[in-house]
């Protein structure tokens, strides 16, 4: 059901950069803190802003919108669930790619 949230061939490149941007900024922030280096921890959430961003850009063009967030719980949970596990696992099934032989 996630490939209908990504229909467009924009959408489906960007999020092929900003998903692995994010992730890269995640674990990033993880060895920033363990290794109390704030100047990197500020530059990995920075990844991680700008790739939400960039997401989000994405999922306005697209012609199917994803539920809206209900709270800010909901939307932690669903952009770390995005990242983590439903864009790689679209991904790694072939999901990607036969989204991106149907997208718009």
């Amino acid at each position: 059901d996630y490939a209908r949230y990504l229909q467009s061939h924009e959408n489906l490149w960007l999020h092929l950069f900003a998903v692995p941007l994010f992730l890269s900024g995640n674990a990033g922030l993880v060895a920033s803190v363990t290794m109390g280096s704030w100047l990197s921890g500020i530059g990995a959430v920075s990844a991680m802003a700008v790739s939400i961003a960039l997401q989000g850009r994405g999922h306005k063009a697209e012609t199917v919108a994803p539920a809206p967030f209900t709270g800010p719980a909901d939307a932690v949970a669903r952009i770390f669930c995005e990242q983590w596990v439903t864009f790689p696992r679209f991904v790694l099934s072939g999901g990607w790619w036969r989204a991106r032989r149907t997208a718009t």
